[in-house]
């Protein structure tokens, strides 16, 4: 089967390689079995690309990610590189990445899967079944935002700025992408702000009730302050179906929504930009985890949010929501047949290694695809 979809891996920093692989063995094994053939290339990002290059994000790289129909990354970041310049630190490279690709809509799936349930820190009956998503906007607000940095004043004091700022246009794009979501699942949307108190939450407040009487009656509005929605999903995440927010309290909430799945080695996510006149989106998929540096090189991370995010790709990017699907399902089984890696360890299960959980996920894969 001829390559015909270009997939650039970001394998970055920490944990990164070790999960990026197993996710390149399950898109190697869709080509063995002639579901699609891709195109694969490699990258560096990060504290990686720092050390190789001097920066953690080069424009040969960028260029390359541009020009791939979808990037998959790891993670960046680890205490090697905290007295770096922070326009040099990891972190620098992936927010570079997201702004240079105008990737603005960052969706966040929690999704608790059903052997996991009991691998929640809330009751089983909060959150068996529960399966939200959160649309973070994520270039723009106040990790964009000027002026910003740290100044020292003239009684040599020293003050840190950042602001927080939002115009119409970027309130309005994430906003429908929200609302064309909530269309596809049960027409629920919660747009999550600080209007109280911040004059940016009163635009966002604004725009995003607009657009739903005008373009969206379908979909039931509803609104809600960031601290009291960090409550609420603690306290009945199940109310909730799809959330928009901003980039700081989108940040916030979907670590708060990844821990009522179990953990964070389970979330994956997806970074879009606007369709171009072909409908094509710049696209970029990661897990929610960092890069855990005290466990990497160790064989112990879970690659599943990996996987789930290359199964985002696989519907976002290149409509193949069946082949998501199956992958999804491989999970499922995977789970349910007890194989653990540390991170969802329970009692009475079989734990294994990154490269464990991979094989097994193949293995799945074969049964499913049998």
């Amino acid at each position: 089967m001829a390559a015909n979809k270009k997939l650039m891996l970001l394998p970055g920093d920490g944990i990164g390689p070790e999960v990026v692989r197993e996710a390149r063995r399950v898109a190697e094994w869709m080509g063995k079995r002639r579901r699609a053939s891709f195109e694969i290339t490699e990258g560096l990002i990060g504290g990686a690309a720092f050390d190789a290059h001097g920066s953690p994000l080069s424009d040969e790289t960028l260029a390359a990610a541009k020009a791939a129909d979808a990037v998959l990354l790891g993670a960046v970041g680890g205490p090697k590189w905290n007295e770096v310049p922070y326009e040099k630190r990891p972190e620098a490279g992936l927010l570079r990445i997201r702004k240079e690709m105008d990737l603005f809509a960052n969706l966040r799936p929690a999704l608790v899967f059903s052997p996991l349930v009991g691998a929640s820190s809330l009751k089983p009956e909060l959150v068996s079944g529960l399966d939200i998503v959160i649309v973070r906007e994520l270039v723009g607000g106040i990790y964009f935002g000027r002026p910003r940095g740290i100044e020292t004043l003239p009684d040599g004091t020293r003050r840190g700025v950042n602001t927080q700022v939002y115009t119409t246009r970027e309130i309005d794009r994430v906003a429908r992408v929200g609302f064309e979501l909530a269309m596809k699942r049960h027409r629920r949307l919660c747009s999550v702000d600080k209007a109280n108190v911040m004059e940016s939450g009163v635009l966002w407040r604004e725009v995003v009730q607009q657009i739903g009487e005008d373009d969206f009656p379908e979909v039931e509005l509803g609104h809600m302050y960031a601290d009291n929605c960090a409550m609420q999903l603690v306290r009945n995440p199940k109310q909730f179906d799809v959330i928009l927010t901003d980039n700081l309290f989108g940040d916030i909430l979907s670590d708060c929504a990844a821990m009522l799945t179990g953990s964070l080695g389970m979330l994956p996510s997806a970074s879009l930009g606007a369709p171009d006149p072909a409908g094509r989106r710049a696209a970029l998929y990661e897990p929610v985890h960092g890069s855990a540096p005290d466990i990497a090189g160790r064989d112990l991370a879970n690659p599943l949010a990996t996987v789930l995010s290359f199964a985002m790709m696989l519907r976002y990017s290149f409509d193949m929501a069946e082949d998501a699907g199956l992958i999804e399902a491989a999970v499922e089984r995977v789970l349910a047949r007890g194989v653990r890696t540390a991170d969802i360890m329970q009692p009475g299960m079989t734990k294994v290694s990154t490269r464990g959980m991979g094989e097994a996920l193949i293995v799945e894969l074969d049964r499913l695809a049998a």
